[in-house]
């Protein structure tokens, strides 16, 4: 059937199509940052502090909560120590690794944390698009983020 789009992976990228790409995903990338930066700025809070409370839906390690923040562990670390602080979380035994902490989220925490989230909802770019166009974007992203070079 020769009517059929191709589904395969392209070799090559058209270089008008790349620049346009990382000219999007770059203002994209800069409309998150700032509207992360006025969450923060609403909850008296740091841009990275909004991040963990975020990242922090169960009990993880340090190292993963780095990870969910793109972050080396000594600065996941850094805002843990300023979240413990402010009594938001709380680091506790790891029930299988002895040598291991986890962080948990305090009551204030879970409280903060919710507030958070709406406003990380309330007004994001992504609220632009339809559920099925956000999760398409996830889903591409996740593609192009996963792939093995």
């Amino acid at each position: 059937m020769k009517d059929q789009p191709d589904s395969s992976p392209n070799l090559a990228v058209d270089s008008e199509i790349d620049r346009d790409v990382c000219k999007l995903v770059h203002q994209f990338t800069h409309r998150l940052d700032v509207h992360v930066r006025r969450v923060a700025e609403a909850l008296d809070m740091t841009p990275s502090q909004v991040i963990a409370l975020r990242e922090l839906s169960d009990p993880i390690t340090a190292r993963e909560l780095a990870t969910r923040m793109s972050c080396e562990p000594s600065n996941a670390t850094f805002v843990l120590d300023r979240l413990e602080q402010q009594d938001l979380v709380r680091r506790q035994p790891h029930p299988t690794d002895r040598r291991a902490k986890q962080i948990v989220l305090t009551a204030a925490g879970e409280r903060r944390r919710a507030e958070a989230l709406d406003l990380l909802g309330a007004q994001s770019p992504l609220t632009s698009l339809t559920a099925a166009q956000q999760q398409t974007l996830r889903d591409l992203l996740h593609t192009m983020v996963t792939e093995v070079v």
